[in-house]
């Protein structure tokens, strides 16, 4: 009996923990050197991904707070926003929140495979994204021109999980100057990018595992990555720089177990190469 209350209470104090961890977002930190010039400039990029508005800890004004006082030139959102049409306001709460920071160059986002889940109701929610100046990229990309001297193409890459990405049309009409940023949400594409350059991915879907004791085994059905033992942070796949965020909520399970919701800025800066592309 008494080996019984002992296993009890590790569980509860495992499980008490895991709770504690979805209030205590990682700001995590990127440099990435591109072959393009800057003029000796750094854009800075936030990048939030899987909010799942169902199981959120981190509230609008927490993570404001969180943002206070950082260069924001460009948020990047890369999908899993909500999956139940109910959660639309308190979503829109959030947009509120990062519009209010007022990027230099706007806010852009793509969709993932939970919100595919309410597919009749994206209409809807892109339009009231658009409204508070987010751009929604369905296998399209927008250009920008940089104060910094160069154009940045912001190349938005649908779901790849649920089987909407299309590559060829989103890079279409993309020139072969300045600095591309691709939008994605399901990274597993990579893999499937041959046929296009970029100068670096954002992403996220994978949620580091979420639940990632002993270890993340539940991941092996979310593609090649998790087998080949990536599922968060910096990688590269043919010399091209790919990130893979742990997401700011929770899916199942409001639980983290060595994995942190995640925050994450990205500064762009200049290296001393010429580019390729």
């Amino acid at each position: 009996m008494a080996i019984l209350w002992i296993v009890v209470a590790a569980l509860a104090c495992l499980l008490a923990i895991a709770r504690f961890n979805t209030y205590k977002p990682n700001v995590k930190r990127v440099e990435l050197k591109v072959a393009h010039s800057l003029n000796g400039k750094r854009l800075n990029i936030l990048h939030l991904t899987d909010l799942h508005m169902e199981k959120c800890s981190i509230q609008p004004q927490a993570l404001l707070r969180l943002v206070q006082g950082e260069r924001i030139d460009l948020i990047a959102l890369t999908g899993d926003y909500l999956d139940t049409k109910e959660m639309t306001g308190r979503f829109l709460q959030y947009l509120d929140a990062l519009a209010s920071l007022k990027p230099r160059y706007g806010m852009y986002a793509v969709f993932g495979n939970h919100d595919y889940v309410i597919a009749d109701h994206l209409p809807y929610l892109k339009r009231e994204m658009e409204k508070r100046h987010c751009v929604v990229l369905q296998n399209e990309h927008r250009t920008v021109s940089l104060e910094e001297g160069t154009d940045l193409h912001i190349i938005g890459i649908d779901d790849y999980f649920t089987g909407r990405s299309d590559v060829d049309r989103a890079f279409r009409g993309v020139n072969g100057k300045g600095i591309r940023l691709v939008l994605t949400h399901d990274p597993n594409i990579v893999l499937e990018m041959k046929s296009v350059s970029f100068d670096y991915l954002l992403s996220g879907h994978l949620h580091g595992g979420q639940i990632h004791w002993p270890k993340p085994y539940h991941l092996k059905r979310m593609g090649k990555l998790p087998h080949l033992k990536i599922i968060r942070g910096l990688h590269y796949h043919r010399n091209r720089a790919f990130y893979i965020s742990e997401g700011l909520g929770q899916t199942g399970l409001n639980l983290r177990l060595r994995s942190r919701p995640e925050i994450t800025f990205h500064t762009l800066c200049e290296s001393m190469e010429k580019s390729t592309v």
